[in-house]
């Protein structure tokens, strides 16, 4: 175990009220891929001369006007990049579920639209930009599975004829007030913050752990952050295996 992990397995030991924030980098090694890395999906999908996969950029396709106005090219984009049915919860996503039955972690916020955390048992999670578990009719309200999204032709439609629409945050849209005012409370009421696989370049999720008045900011991330200058404590390897060691008994 190296010198970083053995400070957070130290710190985690004198905790009893953690709160995980953690982005895309958390369920990488779920085989689902990031947005701005190198090999993320952002770089992967830009329109290019010589292969125009997609006409638009990822950011524009995955907005609300995008969406309105161009619904099915919206789902050819997201049933082939955005869904992964398939995907598992990683050594990360069991280990905070783990914290959390020993009493020590007080809840998730994640800015994925996986489900994972709670597919691994985690329970208090704050999903700030929604489940693609979940989508609604835009008509009569009626929630269906993903499956519902994955196996339509085109367009999914509910039996009521209305548009179904995935319950993720789009660009231009507001988040959940009310899970935001959730994830707020329990970030200022942290004694340790703990954030993990973002980049926390995306606003206003990322502007959130502003609120944290506690003094002990683990960042666990593969590359810098804005805000490394106030980190307590800095590990940049993985975080399934950095959690994974520092819960080791």
């Amino acid at each position: 175990m190296n010198a970083d992990i053995e400070k957070l397995k130290i710190i985690i030991s004198g905790s009893d009220n953690i709160v995980f924030f953690g982005g895309a980098g958390v369920s990488t090694e779920s085989g689902i891929p990031d947005f701005r890395s190198a090999d993320g999906l952002y770089s992967e999908t830009q329109p290019q001369s010589d292969r125009p996969e997609f006409a638009y950029p990822p950011e524009t396709i995955l907005s609300h006007s995008f969406f309105m106005s161009y619904t099915e090219e919206f789902y050819r984009f997201y049933r082939e990049k955005m869904l992964y049915p398939d995907a598992k919860p990683n050594d990360a996503h069991k280990a905070l579920a783990e914290l959390e039955k020993r009493g020590k972690l007080k809840a998730v916020i994640t800015q994925n639209v996986d489900g994972l955390h709670t597919e691994a048992g985690s329970t208090n999670v704050l999903e700030l930009h929604g489940s693609a578990l979940r989508n609604i009719c835009m008509s009569c309200k009626e929630c269906y599975p993903i499956e519902k999204i994955i196996n339509a032709d085109g367009i999914p439609l509910c039996l009521c004829g209305g548009i179904i629409k995935p319950d993720v945050v789009l660009y231009k849209e507001t988040l959940d007030p009310s899970v935001m005012a959730k994830a707020t409370r329990a970030i200022y009421n942290a004694d340790t913050l703990i954030v993990g696989g973002t980049s926390l370049n995306v606003y206003p999720a990322a502007g959130m752990i502003n609120h944290y008045r506690g003094d002990k900011l683990i960042l666990i991330n593969k590359s810098e952050t804005p805000y490394d200058r106030y980190a307590d404590l800095i590990i940049r390897e993985s975080i399934g295996l950095t959690l994974s060691e520092a819960l080791k008994q």
